[in-house]
């Protein structure tokens, strides 16, 4: 082969190799999936019409259909425990309108609380939770159930790390909040849109006052013109009443203390007279003298199907709730507003036993069995 014919054959492979180079620069690069784009769906949050109507949800944290689907999941979910055994459930039963049925609380060791677990019944509405008020906010409250060593006694580190390592939880997680990635902060904002839904508005002292709705009882007429009146109401002082509603304001169907009046709303705290015990209540939180056995009044919707009562536990029935108001509360610890007397001059409250029972007879129409029954709310496995 001569030299011409050997650099015409490089020059013939050279330009093969240019052309396709040439080939190979014309055609664009494969495009990389789009990232997904989250769409949540906004919650309906419908408040029944006798409610407060003035609810200020938080701007960081939108209810969605997402949102409260995983919550529900969480609320119930036992791998937020240290040992798999508990859930929020565990403790919140909804046959108990969210209460346990115990005095005191017992967690995943079998170490009991020193506080009755409270009912989660409308906290929409409430600024302040737990007894003594000391958590101001669903999106930080369910971190002290789930880390204290005598509930669910696990870190919420721990609890997010066992959810990211399941095929449940990170699609949840990234419908809701647009990140497989588990967070504690996540799951803390979907148990409070979760929370927030646990209304109860269907009882039967509320259909009572509709138009064509039930009659109650003669007890329960009489019950509920004790629980509202007042000891000399109107300056009558042969005027009988319970003065009930000085702390449960059943006037705003919240039956609560609750001042929704008072910007961006005020918790009240009671020492409603019970004798002196090692747990100061409300003083713990604001360090307070005055604040000493103090703490914040239940709502006495679903009332009978949350004992025991008091914040340890210590009554079984309303009947012996009913008995302390009326013969039993410490004048010398208990606020003034309870120091009230249907005897001219008197010390106790001096309800006869017929007026103790009609109270008891209009506590119980307080009781909303379709918010106990509803699917929304139910364990979901």
């Amino acid at each position: 082969m001569n030299l011409h014919s050997t650099y015409r054959q490089v020059g013939l492979l050279l330009s093969g190799v240019l052309l396709l180079l040439a080939a190979s620069c014309d055609k664009k690069d494969p495009e990389l999936p789009a990232p997904p784009v989250t769409s949540t769906t906004p919650y309906n949050l419908t408040l029944p019409t006798q409610l407060p109507q003035d609810v200020v949800l938080p701007t960081d944290n939108s209810m969605t259909v997402e949102g409260v689907d995983l919550g529900r999941k969480l609320f119930y979910e036992v791998r937020l425990s240290r040992d798999n055994s508990m859930s929020c459930g565990s403790c919140h039963q909804q046959s108990k309108a969210f209460s346990d049925g115990r005095a005191l609380a017992i967690g995943v060791d079998g170490i009991a609380h020193q506080r009755n677990a409270m009912s989660l019944v409308n906290l929409l509405w409430e600024p302040n939770l737990n007894w003594d008020g000391s958590a101001t906010r669903f999106e930080k409250q369910a971190r002290t159930p789930i880390e204290n060593p005598v509930e669910l006694h696990q870190s919420l580190a721990d609890g997010v790390r066992k959810l990211q390592q399941t095929t449940l939880y990170p699609p949840l997680f990234a419908s809701a909040f647009g990140s497989a990635t588990i967070t504690e902060e996540n799951v803390l904002k979907a148990l409070a849109q979760f929370e927030r839904t646990l209304i109860s508005s269907n009882t039967r002292y509320e259909k009572s006052l509709l138009p064509g709705g039930p009659r109650l009882t003669a007890d329960e007429r009489a019950g509920r013109v004790l629980f509202f009146n007042h000891p000399g109401e109107g300056g009558n002082i042969l005027a009988r009443g319970g003065s009930c509603d000085h702390c449960h304001n059943g006037n705003n169907y919240l039956f609560t203390s609750t001042n929704f009046t008072a910007p961006g709303g005020l918790t009240q705290y009671f020492n409603n007279g019970l004798p002196v015990s090692t747990d100061l209540g409300r003083f713990g939180v604001t360090g307070v003298a005055s604040d000493r056995g103090k703490f914040r009044v239940p709502t006495l919707r679903n009332i009978a199907l949350t004992a025991p009562y008091m914040h340890d536990g210590r009554f079984q029935t309303l009947e012996e709730v009913v008995d302390h108001y009326n013969e039993h509360i410490d004048t010398n610890t208990a606020d003034p507003i309870l120091l009230l007397s249907n005897t001219p001059g008197g010390t106790k409250l001096g309800l006869t036993v017929t007026e103790k029972r009609q109270l008891v007879a209009f506590l119980k129409t307080l009781t909303d069995s379709t918010f106990i029954q509803d699917p929304r709310f139910s364990n979901p496995f």
